[in-house]
């Protein structure tokens, strides 16, 4: 399990100076789960951590930070204000005021998350349902599942990080002077080859399986080279219909590394996302826009909602209310939420139809 989760009654001094509801403490054992992290470390949340703080009292200038003062660690708890996160970083920055800590309640602090760190998370009022579903999928899910995505072409290889929340662009690699032009010149390719297999082998460790995939036979080769360069991960050789991106997306969404990546998170957004792309092209049982999607949710007919999980986490807070009262619909009526980042193609997509989109039991009239 990457994210390990205990439902705490008792807490750090912290319940009993701002009588908080129920939190949760968790351990992030994998940095997949830092995106989790990021929507549920929103403002107004508290969040406690063993962190240090520099104690002027040790220092030589009297009420002075200066750098001779002594950094001490402590359990402190912030009044979450902002988080900072980016994709496929090791770190999410939660800023803060001091509201628990031996020293300097009131002052601004920073709380760097990595993985191994241990923190206690909670919320005056408890959490939403869309954060403890986003949780509770997060734990569900097992060990995160990461793997390395190559496209091969004859005279260009594209390098791809797929985690569970993410396609992460590595590398693009180019074989100099045109592939074309030398495409019968065997030894100018598999050098080419010999040299991104060796960059392969750099980025990716042991533990991590590879997809290789793209239209023809120069997959094959590669995988021959990379193996007698002694790459010993696990690999699946998949043909796509094309080269380039879109390869990628194609073994993305047509199950053809499902051995490796079929339980991954991303995958289930993937799909649902392009099931409701094709549904509103053929005017299925789909609709999408907070109006509709109320109307539906009233009525029970949503089977699934995929919605990028910022969007039920905005400033807004009357938007975060309706959505909270559709989510809400949602679970009375047994559908499923499907919380969706945007660091993939088909998040891109899913912005420009409003964040949401809404699979359908039936039609709306």
């Amino acid at each position: 399990m990457a994210i390990s989760l205990v439902y705490s009654d008792e807490w750090y001094q912290v319940r009993k100076i701002t009588n908080l509801d129920e939190g949760f403490r968790i351990k992030i054992d994998d940095d997949d789960d830092l995106w989790t992290l990021s929507q549920i470390c929103s403002r107004g949340s508290y969040v406690g951590m063993l962190s240090h703080r520099r104690d002027s009292t040790t220092g030589t200038q009297e009420n002075s930070r200066a750098k001779g003062a002594e950094r001490k660690p402590m359990w402190i708890v912030l009044e979450v204000q902002s988080s900072s996160f980016h994709s496929f970083t090791e770190n999410l920055r939660v800023h803060g005021v001091i509201s628990d800590a031996k020293i300097d309640i009131g002052n601004h602090h920073t709380h760097v998350i990595v993985s191994g760190s241990e923190i206690e998370i909670s919320r005056d009022g408890g959490f939403s349902e869309a954060d403890i579903a986003l949780l509770e999928k997060s734990f569900s899910s097992g060990k995160n599942i990461k793997s390395g995505l190559i496209v091969v072409e004859n005279d260009e290889i594209l390098i791809f990080e797929i985690t569970q929340y993410g396609m992460r662009d590595i590398s693009q690699f180019s074989m100099r002077g045109g592939g074309k032009r030398y495409s019968d010149t065997t030894s100018i390719r598999n050098n080419f080859f010999s040299k991104t297999a060796q960059e392969v082998i750099l980025l990716f460790e042991e533990n991590i399986p590879l997809i290789i995939c793209g239209p023809g036979l120069a997959r094959d080769n590669f995988e021959k080279i990379i193996r007698k360069l002694g790459a010993n991960n696990e690999i699946i050789n998949s043909p796509s219909s094309i080269g380039g991106r879109s390869a990628a997306n194609e073994i993305l969404t047509d199950g053809l590394a499902d051995s490796i990546i079929g339980k991954n998170a991303l995958i289930r957004q993937i799909r649902t996302i392009e099931e409701g792309l094709k549904r509103i092209s053929t005017n299925g049982n789909v609709c999408f826009g907070q109006k509709q999607i109320i109307e539906a949710a009233k009525q029970g007919a949503i089977e699934k909602l995929v919605i990028l999980a910022s969007l039920i986490r905005s400033e807004d807070n009357d938007n975060n209310s309706v959505w909270s009262s559709i989510i809400e619909d949602i679970k009375i009526s047994k559908g499923e939420l499907i919380q969706s980042s945007s660091d993939h193609d088909f998040g891109e997509q899913l912005s420009s139809f409003g964040g949401a989109i809404a699979l359908l039991r039936w039609k709306l009239e």
